[in-house]
């Protein structure tokens, strides 16, 4: 359903994106946002599935600046990868490259964000400092409670799996506190619920987070 495209920063860097266009007028943009895995099937998988709902899909490939075209799966091998090349993504840059691909999305109206893992925090980023964002929803985002003393300033909707080993149940009270007005979920399940390509994958969790999601996407576009 989509195309490679490339996305030009506002401090003149290239990076390439998956861009998925819905059949018919589209219902606004959608800037989904990768896991540490790069955009992978799985992440042009969810821009394909967001673009049949109805959505103009674009992932940008936030670690092209240090590796370009960088994409791997869920091994324990992946997953060291993901995080080396992680280690040498800044949020600074990361941040111009979502708002390079907010902008281009921007062709079909307000523009959403959806993370997932490093996306999920920069999907909070983003309400918080993006302009060009008009709602966010992010999935286990690790770096949000070290955030949360910033209000977004744009609807925003965040999941947790309460099993999740690298996010903390306190951290997510955290943000509960400091952000009430932010509809904050919990699933029984860990990390990466949400992917259907990892081992910690929970449908029931996943589907549920998604009706939210989806009903989420039709009160604020």
């Amino acid at each position: 359903m989509g195309d490679h495209i490339r996305l030009t920063a506002r401090d003149g860097v290239e990076i390439g994106a998956y861009k998925a266009v819905p059949n018919g007028t589209p219902k606004g943009g959608l800037v989904v946002v990768q896991e540490i895995f790069g955009v992978n099937h799985h992440i042009r998988n969810v821009a394909d599935k967001f673009a049949a709902l109805g959505y103009l899909a674009i992932a940008p490939a936030l670690f092209d600046r240090v590796h370009p075209n960088f994409e791997v799966g869920y091994t324990a091998d992946d997953v060291a990868k993901g995080r080396e090349v992680r280690g040498k993504a800044s949020m600074e840059h990361m941040m111009l490259d979502v708002e390079a691909a907010a902008i281009a999305a921007g062709s079909a109206g307000k523009v959403g964000i959806v993370g997932y893992c490093l996306g999920g925090t920069l999907a909070y980023a983003a309400a918080v400092k993006l302009p060009q964002i008009g709602l966010a929803v992010g999935y286990y985002g690790g770096g949000i409670a070290g955030m949360c003393d910033e209000a977004p300033k744009v609807p925003t909707m965040l999941h947790f799996g309460e099993r999740d080993h690298s996010i903390p149940m306190a951290d997510v009270e955290k943000i509960k506190q400091a952000r009430p007005e932010v509809p904050v979920y919990v699933y029984a399940a860990d990390h990466g619920f949400s992917c259907d390509e990892r081992g910690s994958f929970d449908k029931t969790a996943s589907d549920l987070a998604l009706t939210r999601t989806l009903a989420f996407f039709d009160a604020h576009y």
